[in-house]
């Protein structure tokens, strides 16, 4: 029987009992282990670039700062970049989600929660919390700006990316549309895919704006 690879995870967070208990019930976590550890920008990049893990778990008030490691990594290895951070400042969110990260949670999460959103960002898949996404779309400006390429989306996936833009979680969309919440992930990969957005944030903001996300 072919047993799958686990995702192999790198911590990095300056109190080093957050970070042991988070590589702790990492470990527990079926089809999850964690390789390897730091507590500061420079650590971070080190252990990446040498590691090579599937996915940096990355807080942002490090030594060195957890931004700054994003475009030091970013483009020259495969690694998902997931931050996991106390902070919930809409400036931190916006120009981590720019510089390429691809997820970011607040400490607040259950291990369950966080061992389910690291599948989720190892997938390929884009996370922000659905409260949080919703303050992002109400304080973030968006330039309008030509273009019909939200015409491409079914009746459905409009529907759908309403109601992620109104802060929905796919749960709740999928309780106020009776259908299955695997079903409302699909939508959303179909949605995602035709505005060449790579999560719920910038899908939302390309309906606000009418136009897709610029591809980055």
């Amino acid at each position: 029987m072919n047993v799958s690879e686990p995702i192999r995870i790198v911590i990095i967070d300056d109190h080093p009992l957050f970070r042991e208990g988070v590589a702790r019930t990492l470990n527990e976590e079926p089809g999850i282990q964690v390789i390897g550890a730091g507590a500061s920008a420079a650590e971070a990049v080190q252990l990446t670039q040498r590691l090579q893990p599937d996915v940096l778990l990355l807080d942002i008030d490090i030594p060195g700062h957890g931004l700054t490691v994003i475009p030091a990594v970013i483009g020259q290895l495969s690694t998902r970049i997931m931050i996991l951070t106390a902070s919930s400042d809409e400036d931190y969110v916006i120009t981590a989600l720019k510089a390429g990260a691809h997820g970011y949670a607040l400490k607040g999460v259950s291990s369950s929660e966080l061992a389910e959103i690291i599948r989720t960002v190892h997938s390929g898949k884009g996370y922000v919390p659905p409260e949080l996404a919703a303050h992002l779309l109400v304080g973030m400006v968006v330039p309008v700006e030509p273009a019909n390429l939200l015409d491409v989306l079914t009746e459905r996936e409009r529907q759908i990316l309403e109601l992620v833009a109104g802060g929905s979680s796919n749960k709740e969309i999928a309780r106020s549309l009776n259908v299955a919440e695997k079903t409302v992930k699909s939508y959303m990969t179909s949605i995602m895919q035709k505005l060449q957005v790579r999560n719920r944030v910038e899908a939302a903001l390309a309906l606000r704006s009418g136009s897709s996300a610029p591809r980055r």
